[in-house]
């Protein structure tokens, strides 16, 4: 409840940061941005699944194929209180998972051939039911709603530089804000904007371990399985046949999968990982 509550009022400051950005150009110019950016994030949100799988050339496998992983799968459904996903491996070394799907009856979870290798039974039972968990709070829905939000800051912003380099600062009034409103729409509110939308990536991320440990009733195996993970993509070397994680789907794993300093810390699609276990660590059933 706590984790909801924190995403719905970023929520709602990155639709008032929209409002007060898009005042600058008027009820029209709001109206054409977020035509842009449903168009633009209505795809990647509907078909999810298949881009995401396809992405990492991830392999639908059997309960012949993997019977320990359909069995995990099986049980946290029927818990969770939701179909079944279909099941995926991904070949790589890096030690990761993912859930995707646009609703719980469009579901998939995928693991990589790494974090087999690298977790016991009851580790991937705790990482299975955060993925879960994702399915079930519908977070990919989540993501999109901020994806399009920021996605129209920054293209107002865009607009708003464009108007400044052509002789004018556009909208309504040319000495609405002046030189400081447009410094702040320009430069200011999308960054603002990524940050506000990163936030609710964590908190989501926050959400689903409560959920999943709830799901699982095994706080502690995710707890160890994340620590486990955290060592495991640090120290990860890819061989030449792995499939590299990307940015624009680095927010799906469980664990951060790219490599990054202090910077990439702030701009962290997930919490810090010695918070996440501290949280789990601490939980109670």
């Amino acid at each position: 409840m706590k984790n909801m509550l924190r995403t719905t009022i970023l929520l709602a400051a990155l639709t008032g940061l929209l409002v007060l950005i898009g005042s600058h150009w008027g009820t029209g110019g709001m109206i054409i941005a977020f035509l842009f950016a449903i168009i633009m994030n209505l795809g990647s949100y509907w078909y999810s699944d298949k881009i995401v799988l396809k992405m990492y050339r991830a392999k639908e496998v059997s309960p012949a194929e993997a019977p320990n992983l359909h069995k995990i799968v099986d049980g946290l459904a029927m818990k969770a209180g939701i179909p079944k996903p279909k099941v995926y491996i991904v070949e790589s070394g890096m030690p990761n998972a993912f859930a995707t799907g646009r609703n719980p009856e469009h579901a998939a979870v995928a693991a990589t051939t790494g974090i087999l290798h690298l977790l016991s039974y009851e580790e991937m039972e705790g990482v299975l039911a955060h993925e879960l968990a994702h399915v079930k709070n519908r977070d990919t829905l989540i993501s999109a709603i901020a994806a399009t939000l920021a996605g129209v800051v920054t293209m107002l912003a865009h607009w708003a530089q464009i108007a400044a380099i052509f002789g004018g600062l556009g909208g309504r009034d040319d000495d609405n804000g002046g030189i400081i409103g447009l410094i702040v729409m320009i430069f200011v509110a999308p960054i603002a904007a990524t940050l506000i939308q990163l936030a609710i990536s964590r908190s989501r991320e926050y959400a689903a371990d409560a959920e999943g440990a709830s799901i699982s009733r095994k706080p502690w195996a995710l707890a160890s399985a994340l620590e486990k993970l955290e060592y495991g993509n640090s120290h990860y070397s890819p061989r030449v046949s792995d499939v590299q994680a990307q940015e624009s789907s680095a927010h799906m794993f469980i664990v951060n999968p790219l490599k990054g300093g202090a910077i990439q810390s702030l701009f962290s699609t997930h919490p810090a990982t010695d918070e996440r276990v501290r949280r789990l660590k601490a939980m109670r059933f």
